[in-house]
Formats: C-alpha cells, structure tokens, sequence
C-alpha cells in the first residue's frame, strides 16, 4: 500500500466516525423534539417550560462550540471525539428516570453538551482533507443533522412496541423513556468505535500556536457575516426541529386526524385534548384508549412528515450543497439559497390557509435552502481561513447555534411568529450578503459567473465573491 493510499484510507476513516458521530449526538441534542408530545402532558410542563428545556439543550450545545474548535485543532478530534461521546452517555441516561421537570432542565443543560459534537467534527474533518476536497467532506459530514430526524421516525415505533412496564421489572423503563436508555447504549459503543478505529496519530493543526494567533480571524468582518448567514440556514433549523413536532401537532394535528381518517372523537374533541395535562391527560387516556391509539398513530405521521419534508432535506442536501459549492463557488451558491428561502419564508409567514400538505410543501423547499446553505456558508471558512477552520468554524457555529434559542424566545413573546421571525431573520441576512457582494464588487445575486472559462484559481476567486487567502498573501 503506497503512503497516498494509505491517507486516502485514514481520511475516509475520520470522515466516516466523524459523520456517525455527529448524527447519533445530534440525535440526543434534539431528543425531546418528538418526545415532548408525550413528556408534556406527563409531567404537566407548560408550553414555557417546554421551550426553556430547548433553550437549555441548545445553549449547552452552542456556547462551548469556539472552545471545542480549538481544543480539536489542539489536541486532535479522536481525544476530542471520544471525551464528549462518553460525557454524553450519564444524563442521557438519567433522562429515562425524570420525574419533574427541575430534573429534566438538569439532564438537558448536562446532554445538551452534545450539540458541540459540530465543531469538533467540522475541524477534524477539515484538517484531514485537502482544500479542493473540504466542501464535499465537510458536506457529508453535514449531513449528519439528519440525526434530528431519528427520534422522529423511530421514537414512536420504539413507544409503541416497548411494553409499559419495561423490561426486567421496570429495571429498563418502557414509553418514551424507552428511548434515551437505546442512545446511552449506542453511545458507548460509538465511543469504542471511535477510539479504536480512528487513526492514531491524529492532525493538530494549531498545536503549538498561541492563543492570540487563533482568534485573530475573529476581528474580520465576514466571520460576523457568515455567523449570521450560518444563524438562518442552522439556528433557524435547529429551532424548527425541536418545536415543529409539536407545531405539527397544535396547528394541523385535527386537520391531519382528518386526512388519515382517524376517529370522529378525536377530531371533535382536539382542542380540549391537547390542553389536557398530567392527571386529566392520563385518566382521559384510560378512559379513551381507542382515541389514545389513534394519538399514537397521529404522533408517528407528524414525526414523519416533520422528518421526510424537512429534516431530510436540510440535512442529507448538504453533501450536494458541498459539491456545489466546490463546483461552482459558495456565494454563488448561497445567492440562490436566499432565494428560496425568501420565497418559501413569504408564503409560511402570511396567513393563506394552507392546509396540512400546503404547509408540508412550503416547508420541504425551506428545508432544501438549510440544506444546501449549511454546507455553502461552511466551505467559505476554509476558502478564507485555512488554518483557522477550528476555532473560525467553532465562533460560526456557535452565533449560528444561539439563534436556536433566539427564534423560540420571540415565537413565545408574539405567539404565531414563527416563521415571521425567520422570514426577517432572512432578509437581514440577505442584506448583509448582497452588500458585501457589491462592495467587494462580485453582485453574485444577479451575476451570471462562466466558471467553466476560467483558470481554478480565477475560478475560485470569483465564485467566492473574495480573492481567496492564499492568494491575498502572494500579492502582498
């Protein structure tokens, strides 16, 4: 084996861990999504409380994200890896024995660290790939936002076939709690596997540098830019994920009941059941169990629908964001996403009367914008700051992050502002971009840029909309 197949091999090793990785931690940062539907009336949470459990989740897994990007680029992602999988395992766990939502917000603010699990991987990856090759890697490895979508589809199956009771004398708890028992275990075995299988002598790029020498970057103002554009495309999306379930559930759950034809009981009295909580909620399940299946087998719909039409496209599109972006150039690229996004954001903020499947469709194009934008705001880092991918990528990541907390602060303080928000979210961050364009005198709004034509270094230049770093530096 020649030392070129030898590296070939050790990257697809980091990329392949890396993505798993990050789609299983990704999967427990945003775990109550689904389950809310159940936990709510059980413990008798309130829609605030509710939202400050998703707020302590996303803080958890965005305000340590710069650190995470340093420490990878430090000290290597196979430490970095391992030592947040294994800090996940215990309050996933404990997860499954709440009793009150004191002990919820604990275990959320202590698993929540998972959502750093981003900035580890983004750094890792880049740091094993070459330059012409990180928008396509650094997209796969995107990609695994698609663990958002696994507590949708498979929570509700694993509800619905656990007994009550558990396994072992309630040892193994059933329900909802069924569910973050099966991601402690996976955990685990993702540590294992990521310990042993990844190359040992890992990549550290910022090794020896000093501190000051790594937040340089950060005085530049495209890296407040792409924080914002990354807030629209990820914030945007990590909020959704978490309150779309139930979104769902509260605007078009009687309008879905009706689709799938499910009991005339259920869609008669809707209202009054999803503002039943824990008592009232439990002793009118016992005395319902029929209308309680049919709320079971509605809870599997939204969980699909929510992950098929917009999870899926906003995390599997990523690679295809990636390759585009290396293809074509990312501004380009993320000119054409604001569209769409603009687009989609219009008909989801006024009141046109959708309907369940208009809602549905108007959401997937929103969700193919977050998909392929993710990947593009993310391959203008290494174009611009090659040796600071780790803690550039971890400072986007993390403003990015915290506009997951943001949008479900405003949707609480004007009740129906959900995609209102995100809509003037949006055109700001749209703004900002064809600004930029125009003074760095590259309108990728509105030009038509024949790639094809030019040299790859011309190429690249142009289709970032900047000269890129590299060539910045011969001319000075």
């Amino acid at each position: 084996m020649t030392p070129d197949d030898l590296e070939r091999g050790q990257r697809a090793r980091v990329l392949t861990l890396s993505t798993i990785a990050f789609t299983l931690l990704f999967a427990v940062w945003l775990m109550l999504g689904m389950l809310a539907i159940k936990i709510k009336p059980e413990l008798g949470l309130s829609d605030g409380q509710f939202y400050n459990l998703t707020i302590a989740a996303i803080l958890a897994g965005s305000l340590l994200r710069f650190h995470f990007g340093i420490w990878t680029d430090r000290y290597g992602g196979r430490r970095v890896m391992t030592a947040l999988i294994l800090f996940t395992v215990l309050p996933t766990l404990m997860v499954s024995r709440v009793t009150s939502y004191t002990e919820l917000l604990i275990c959320a603010m202590l698993y929540g660290i998972a959502g750093n699990s981003f900035s580890v991987g983004i750094a890792w990856t880049a740091a094993w790939y070459p330059k012409e090759k990180q928008g396509t890697a650094l997209g796969i490895f995107g990609a695994g936002n698609v663990g958002a979508s696994v507590t949708k589809l498979f929570g509700p199956f694993l509800i619905a076939i656990v007994p009550a009771a558990g396994f072992f004398n309630g040892l193994v708890p059933g329900g909802w709690r069924f569910v973050p028992v099966v991601y402690a275990g996976l955990l685990v075995l993702l540590a294992l596997a990521v310990w042993f299988l990844s190359p040992r002598e890992d990549r550290t790029p910022a090794r020896g540098r000093p501190f000051s020498e790594l937040v340089a970057p950060m005085k530049h103002s495209r890296v407040w830019e792409y924080s914002l554009h990354y807030t629209v495309v990820f914030g945007a999306y990590v909020a959704l994920s978490g309150v779309l379930p139930q979104y769902y559930f509260a605007n078009y759950g009687a309008d879905l009941a009706v689709q799938l034809g499910l009991s005339e009981k259920l869609v008669a009295e809707f209202d009054t059941i999803k503002n039943l909580k824990g008592e009232a909620y439990t002793a009118y399940m016992v005395a319902n169990p029929a209308v309680k299946a049919d709320l079971d087998y509605l809870s599997k719909w939204i969980g699909f629908l929510a992950a098929i039409c917009f999870v899926f496209p906003a995390s599997l599109l990523r690679p295809v964001g990636g390759w585009l972006s290396d293809r074509f150039g990312a501004r380009v690229v993320m000119a054409a996403v604001f569209w769409g996004m603009l687009a989609s954001g219009i008909v989801l903020s006024l009141p046109l009367a959708l309907g369940v499947w208009g809602f549905t469709g108007a959401l997937f194009v929103l969700g193919v914008g977050m998909g392929v934008g993710k990947a593009s705001v993310y391959k203008m880092i290494p174009d611009h700051f090659p040796r600071e991918v780790g803690p550039v990528g971890g400072l986007v990541g993390l403003l990015g992050a915290l506009g997951g907390v943001l949008l479900p602060l405003a949707w609480i303080a004007i009740p129906g502002s959900t995609f209102a928000a995100l809509l003037v979210l949006t055109l700001l961050s749209t703004a900002w971009f064809a600004a930029d364009a125009v003074l760095s005198r590259k309108p990728a709004l509105f030009a038509v840029i024949e790639v094809g034509e030019s040299s790859p270094r011309t190429s690249r230049t142009l289709a970032s909309g900047h000269p890129p770093v590299d060539l910045v530096r011969e001319k000075n």
